[in-house]
């Protein structure tokens, strides 16, 4: 199978690149940084370095800035919607003078569609809250689903906190916790919805893979958790305590807006694609944490 991958470079790219490579696949990565060099990929930087009678059979777009990388600044977050929906946009656009469109394209999005809604538990077709996050998914969203009007089937991956080894979410929380000064985010009582690395990559291949499904899917393990209980896993699993919290008037100060993210969470489960039969590898929080130590 040939395929392009945007966002190739990051933290679930490289993974997917290395998964696409190990099955026999050849892979187009864009890149702005294309600094490495994996046998069976081939980087470019621009889509118009790519021949328009090149046979695709199906794209994979992951592009996007780091959502809580930096504070949310109007810049900023003018700068997510950019790197999102933009790219998407034209990734759609440079499909469409494509001689031959491919069967599938599979558009990253986020569980934030949906904003924060406490206690509700949330699948694909839950009611949303309006604010900044579902507003970039779903504007990010929409530019994805207009590939349909060219025959090409679109799937939209809802992606919860990733965790995984060397990179992602964890390896942001890891120091604190190893040094003894971890502990759960304001209340504790929020709740995140997370998922493998591996589930992820599994996941976004059976989107690709799979024919006949086509919309939006969570991409989240079945057992999300609150962040009282994620601390204090984390924590045994390195053999620390958990007892340092982390007030929510010192996110205020390092992300802005962006603490929302962490303070007030979402209870998202991967209804469509257990219902399809997908088996998760690391359905629980403690086998994916010692799988990602």
């Amino acid at each position: 199978m040939n395929l392009l991958l945007t966002g190739g470079t990051g933290f679930i790219g490289r993974a997917l690149v290395k998964a696409l490579i190990d099955r026999g696949d050849h892979v187009i990565v864009l890149s702005r940084r294309p600094h490495e060099s994996v046998k069976g990929v081939q980087y470019v930087q621009r889509l118009t370095d790519i021949p328009m009678d090149q046979t695709l059979d199906a794209v994979i777009n992951l592009a996007g800035e780091p959502i809580l990388d930096q504070r949310w600044s109007a810049s900023h977050k003018q700068l997510l919607r950019e790197s999102r929906i933009k790219t998407t946009a034209s990734l759609v656009e440079w499909l469409r003078g494509l001689e031959r469109k491919p069967e599938v394209l599979v558009s990253g999005s986020a569980i934030g569609f949906y904003g924060s809604q406490e206690d509700v538990l949330i699948s694909e077709d839950s009611a949303v809250v309006k604010g900044f996050t579902h507003q970039l998914c779903a504007d990010w969203e929409a530019e994805a689903l207009a590939a349909e009007s060219l025959g090409i089937r679109v799937c939209l991956a809802r992606t919860g906190v990733v965790i995984g080894p060397n990179g992602g979410a964890l390896a942001k929380m890891i120091l604190p916790f190893k040094l003894g000064l971890g502990g759960p985010v304001a209340t504790g009582k929020q709740w995140m919805s997370w998922i493998h690395l591996q589930d992820e990559v599994k996941a976004l291949l059976y989107l690709v893979d799979h024919c006949e499904v086509r919309g939006a899917f969570n991409l989240t393990a079945p057992n999300p958790v609150t962040n009282n209980v994620f601390s204090k896993t984390l924590a045994q699993a390195l053999h620390r305590p958990a007892l340092f919290r982390v007030p929510e008037f010192t996110l205020a100060v390092m992300l802005g807006e962006g603490r929302e993210l962490l303070v007030k969470g979402q209870r998202v489960v991967p209804t469509r694609l257990t219902s399809l039969g997908f088996v998760f590898d690391y359905p629980d929080l403690q086998g994916a944490i010692k799988a990602s130590l």
